[in-house]
């Protein structure tokens, strides 16, 4: 990558490489993924947890949400440039596509939630992630941080790690990434 390429030109040629390396450990499966999540969750019972619903080739993180002993909710985007605000969300809610296909409660109260699971495309041992290029996640962090402790654990297959996530100062760090293989703290050094 040229010197004269610009952070949008090399985040994009990150994300289709990241793209092709998901869609290959999907294919290899999910392994242990889930119990890993659930274990990372076990210490936060009575949170309200944020997790998704699983699109294309994203791990799965729908037994462990189940599986979490407290509320839990799952993003809905309000619109370009805003946070993602959180409905609450079981394994029997009615489901309605949501903005970008992803499925979303059709009702249900509003939540905020303590822990969240954060999808992504790539991440890195600094704990900066590469998402899908809407910056949802890290308006919602920057603005959820600056009124309580939140616990960020990205899930990803161990094949999205990457030497190094380009990133820029509205970029949030995750705290944890949970993959097949197990938890990675991230590094202390941004």
């Amino acid at each position: 990558m040229g010197a004269a390429m610009t952070l949008d030109a090399i985040k994009a040629a990150a994300r289709r490489e990241a793209f092709a390396r998901r869609k290959a450990a999907f294919a290899a499966g999910q392994g242990q993924a889930a119990a890993h999540l659930a274990a990372a969750l076990a210490s936060h019972a009575g949170r309200v947890l944020a997790g998704y619903m699983p699109m294309r080739t994203e791990l799965d993180p729908l037994p462990a949400m189940a599986a979490h002993s407290g509320p839990v909710s799952v993003p809905v985007i309000d619109g370009k440039g805003l946070p993602l605000r959180f409905r609450a969300w079981s394994a029997s809610a009615e489901m309605v596509p949501g903005d970008f296909g992803a499925l979303v409660p059709r009702s249900g109260d509003w939540l905020e939630p303590e822990v969240l699971i954060v999808p992504l495309l790539a991440w890195d041992k600094r704990g900066y992630r590469l998402g899908y290029g809407g910056g949802f996640y890290d308006r919602t962090l920057e603005a959820l941080r600056a009124r309580r402790t939140i616990l960020a654990i990205g899930y990803a297959f161990a094949a999205q790690q990457v030497p190094h996530v380009p990133i820029e100062p509205t970029d949030q760090r995750l705290d944890l990434i949970v993959t097949e293989k197990g938890a990675v703290l991230p590094s202390s050094s941004p």
